[in-house]
C-alpha cells in the first residue's frame, strides 16, 4: 500500500539562471512541472505574469526528430550486421555524451545526405512504378502491331478498346457485319475481365460502327502520348526499369556506407529529443520580465536533493504539504516482491490520491492464481529459466523489465502447483516410461491429482476466493478506519463478514466442526439484523431506513457470484492438464520404435508449445480479470495520474554519470 508522499514546490528564479536549472532539474528526475494555465485569466496574477515557452521552436525540434527518425529507418534497413534479440539502451557517460554532442554538425551533416538519398530512391522508386504501370497497361495489347501513333488513313479509321468478358464477341460482330460488310473487328486479346479489340472502318461509317459496338459495352482505349508498336513501347520501358534499378543499386550502397553512424545520429535523436523536453516544459512554466516562476511536484524523500540545486541556484522555493482533499500525481514504491506486480495495477489505473496502493496485497494473490490455472513443473520451470536469461543478459527497463520480473515469479509459483498436482508436461515422464521403456514409473502429486479429485479443488477454489474476497474488503474498512469512520467500516464491512461467515457455517459447518451449523444460523440472524438497521441509516425517516436496510441483503447475491467466479481456478487448471494428458496419448499412438520416438517428439514439442501458449495466455488473463473485477471492486478507485517528473526520456542510450 505504498503511495509516495508528495509535496507541493513553488519556485522564483531570475531569468537568466533558467536554462541551468532546467538542465539540472532533467538530470535529477524528480521533479514534475505543472502546467500554470489557470492563473492566466487570475485577476491576482494575471497583470504580473505571462506565459513561458515558445510554441515554433517545440515544432521545429519536432520537425528535426522527425528527420531523424526517418535516418534511423533507412539505416535500419540497410544494415546487415547481427541484430539483438532484444533492443536496449545503450549507456553512456556524461563526458561520452557531450564529446559526441559537440560533433553535432559532423552528423546533421551526414544525416542531411542521407535524407537527399532516401528522397533521390523515394523519387526513383515512383518513377518505377509509373513505369510498371505503364508496361501492364500495354501488355494487354502486345499483339496489336499497328503503331499506336495511327488512328486513321485517308479513308479509314483505326481505334482499340474493351468489352466484358461476358459480351459474347461473335454477336457483336454479326450486329456489326449487318450494319456494314466493310468493317474489320479483330480479338487482340483477353483476360478473365475483358476482350481487347482493334477496329478498322470506314470513316464515314465510323459513327454507326461505335454506335453499335457501345450497345455492347465498348469502350475506347489511347494511347496518346506514345509512339511505335506496343511491343517497342514496352522494350523501351523495361530498358527503364533496368535503368532506374541500377541507380537504386548505387544510392543503396551509397546509403549502407552510412551505417557505421547510426549510433552517432541516434545520440543525436536522443539529444535532440532532450532539448525538444526542455523547450516543451517552459510552456508550463510563467515568466515576469526578469523572473520565472515554476509549480509542481516533488517526491518527498527526494526533498533534500531539490532544495540542494535551487539554493545553489539562489531560487526562492516553498515545499508544502498538499491538503487532504487534494489530487496529486501517484508514484508507487513497493517491496522487490510486489514491485514487478505494479505493471497489473497500471494496466488497470493508477490509485486515486485518497485511495491505496493495491499492490502489496494483489502480488501474493496474483501469484498464486497464475500458478493454479497453468500449474505444470515444466511449463513453470521454462518461463522462470527464460526470463532470468533474458533480465540477466539484457539491460532491459521499464515496465516490460517489471512485466519479466512477474512472469518469473509466475513461473516459480506455476512448478509450485505443477509439483503439488504431480503435473510434469502433463503425464509425458509417465507415458515415455511406459511407452518406450516398458516401465510404471510414475510421479505422484504432493498433495492432489485435480483430474481425479476435481471437487476437493474446486472446493479450494471457493476458499482461496473468500479470502481474497475478505482481504478487499478488509483493504476497504482499512479505508474507512484511515479516513475517521470506524462504525463504517464496522456496519459495512464487519456485519457483511459475520453475515457471510454465518451462512458458510450454517450450510456446511457441521461437515468440519459438529454443531457448528447453529453457531452459523445465530450468527445469519444476529448479523442481518445488523444490517437491517445500519445500510439504511444514511436516509431522512425510518421506513426508508429500514427498507434500505432489508434490500441491502440482496447483496449476498453479489458475493456468491463474486465467490463461484473463482472456479475458473479449477477450469483453467483442468484445462491444461488435461490437453497433456491428450497429446500424451496422442504421442504415444506410434508405439515403441524410431517412427514412434519421431511422432512422440514432434506431438510433445508442438502440441505442448501450442498448449503452454493458449494456456499461459489464459492464466495471465484471468489472473486480472480475478484482481480487476472481484478484488478491485471490494475498494479499490482507480483514475489517478502517473508521476510524470521532468527527466531524460531517451530511447537509444542511458546517460549516467561517471564513477569517480
Amino acid at each position: 500500500m505504498a503511495i509516495v508522499k508528495m509535496n507541493k514546490i513553488s519556485i522564483i528564479g531570475l531569468d537568466n539562471i533558467k536554462s541551468g536549472l532546467i538542465k539540472e532539474i532533467m538530470d535529477l528526475g524528480v521533479v514534475e512541472i505543472s502546467t500554470q494555465d489557470s492563473k492566466l485569466t487570475d485577476s491576482q496574477w494575471i497583470s504580473y505574469i505571462e506565459k513561458d515557452g515558445n510554441e515554433n521552436e517545440v515544432l521545429n525540434y519536432d520537425a528535426k526528430i522527425s528527420k531523424i527518425k526517418e535516418v534511423i529507418e533507412s539505416l535500419e534497413k540497410y544494415d546487415k550486421s547481427k541484430k539483438p534479440l532484444l533492443n536496449t539502451r545503450k549507456i553512456v557517460t556524461v563526458n561520452e555524451f557531450e564529446n559526441a554532442i559537440s560533433g553535432k554538425e559532423k552528423i546533421e551533416d551526414i544525416s542531411e545526405a542521407i535524407l537527399k538519398l532516401n528522397k533521390a530512391m523515394n523519387e526513383l522508386s515512383s518513377e518505377e512504378n509509373k513505369i510498371n504501370a505503364n508496361i501492364m497497361s500495354l501488355k494487354p495489347w502486345i499483339n496489336y502491331k499497328i503503331p499506336l501513333e495511327v488512328n486513321e488513313t485517308k479513308y479509314t479509321s483505326f481505334f482499340i478498346g474493351v468489352i466484358p468478358n461476358m459480351v459474347s464477341v461473335d454477336n457483336l460482330k454479326a450486329d456489326v457485319e449487318n450494319k456494314t460488310n466493310r468493317c474489320y473487328i479483330d480479338i487482340v486479346g483477353s483476360d478473365k475481365d475483358q476482350y481487347y479489340l482493334s477496329i478498322i472502318c470506314l470513316k464515314n461509317e465510323y459513327e454507326e460502327v461505335y454506335e453499335t459496338l457501345k450497345q455492347y459495352g465498348f469502350n475506347i482505349v489511347s494511347f496518346n502520348n506514345l509512339s511505335g508498336t506496343v511491343s517497342e513501347n514496352i522494350i523501351e520501358n523495361e530498358k527503364k526499369i533496368k535503368s532506374i534499378s541500377a541507380e537504386k543499386e548505387s544510392i543503396k550502397a551509397e546509403i549502407s556506407s552510412y551505417v557505421n553512424h547510426k549510433e552517432d545520429i541516434e545520440l543525436l535523436h536522443d539529444y535532440l529529443v532532450m532539448e525538444r523536453d526542455k523547450c516543451k516544459i517552459l510552456n508550463n512554466m510563467l515568466k515576469t520580465e526578469k523572473t520565472f516562476y515554476i509549480e509542481g511536484w516533488i517526491p518527498e524523500n527526494s526533498k533534500e536533493q531539490v532544495e540542494h540545486i535551487l539554493l545553489e541556484n539562489e531560487c526562492w522555493y516553498e515545499i508544502n504539504i498538499p491538503d487532504d482533499d487534494e489530487e496529486h500525481p501517484i508514484l508507487l514504491n513497493n517491496n522487490s516482491f510486489a514491485r514487478p506486480f505494479e505493471s497489473i495495477t497500471e494496466l488497470y489505473s493508477m490509485p486515486s490520491s485518497s485511495n491505496i496502493d493495491p499492490t502489496f496485497v494483489m502480488s501474493p494473490f496474483y501469484f498464486m492464481f497464475f500458478g493454479l490455472m497453468l500449474a505444470d513443473v515444466g511449463y513453470g520451470l521454462i518461463m522462470a529459466l527464460a526470463c532470468f536469461l533474458v533480465l540477466k543478459k539484457f539491460k532491459i527497463e521499464g515496465t516490460m523489465q517489471k512485466m519479466l520480473k512477474m512472469f518469473f515469479y509466475c513461473g516459480i509459483s506455476t512448478a509450485f502447483w505443477g509439483v503439488m498436482f504431480g503435473s510434469w508436461f502433463g503425464d509425458a515422464i509417465p507415458t515415455i516410461a511406459k511407452v518406450f521403456f516398458n516401465s510404471d514409473f510414475t510421479i505422484n502429486a504432493l498433495w492432489i491429482n485435480p483430474m481425479e479429485q476435481p471437487m476437493t479443488l474446486l472446493i479450494f477454489s471457493f476458499l482461496f476466493g473468500v479470502i481474497h474476497l475478505f482481504v478487499g474488503m478488509g483493504a476497504q474498512a482499512f479505508m474507512l478506519i484511515r479516513d475517521g469512520k470506524p462504525l463504517d467500516a464496522l456496519f459495512d464491512i464487519g456485519f457483511w463478514y459475520g453475515f457471510i461467515i454465518g451462512i458458510a457455517l450454517w450450510l456446511f459447518g457441521n461437515t468440519v466442526i459438529p454443531g457448528s451449523n447453529q453457531i452459523g444460523m445465530w450468527m445469519t440472524i444476529i448479523f442481518a439484523i445488523g444490517l437491517i438497521l445500519t445500510q439504511g441509516r444514511d436516509k431522512e425517516n425510518i421506513l426508508s431506513k429500514l427498507m434500505s436496510g432489508v434490500m441491502s441483503l440482496y447483496n449476498i447475491t453479489s458475493y456468491l457470484s463474486d465467490i463461484l467466479s473463482y472456479s475458473r481456478l479449477l477450469a483453467l487448471g483442468l484445462a491444461t492438464g488435461v490437453v497433456s494428458s491428450v497429446l500424451s496419448l496422442l504421442g504415444s499412438m506410434g508405439g515403441d520404435g524410431f517412427i514412434g520416438f519421431i511422432l512422440f517428439t514432434i506431438v510433445m514439442l508442438v502440441g505442448h508449445t501450442f498448449n503452454f501458449a493458449i494456456n499461459g495466455l489464459g492464466a495471465f488473463v484471468h489472473s486480472a480479470r480475478l484482481q480487476y473485477v472481484e478484488f478491485f471492486g471490494k475498494f479499490y478507485e482507480g483514475g489517478g495520474d502517473s508521476f510524470n517528473p521532468l527527466m531524460k526520456k531517451t530511447k537509444y542510450i542511458k546517460i549516467i554519470k561517471e564513477e569517480i
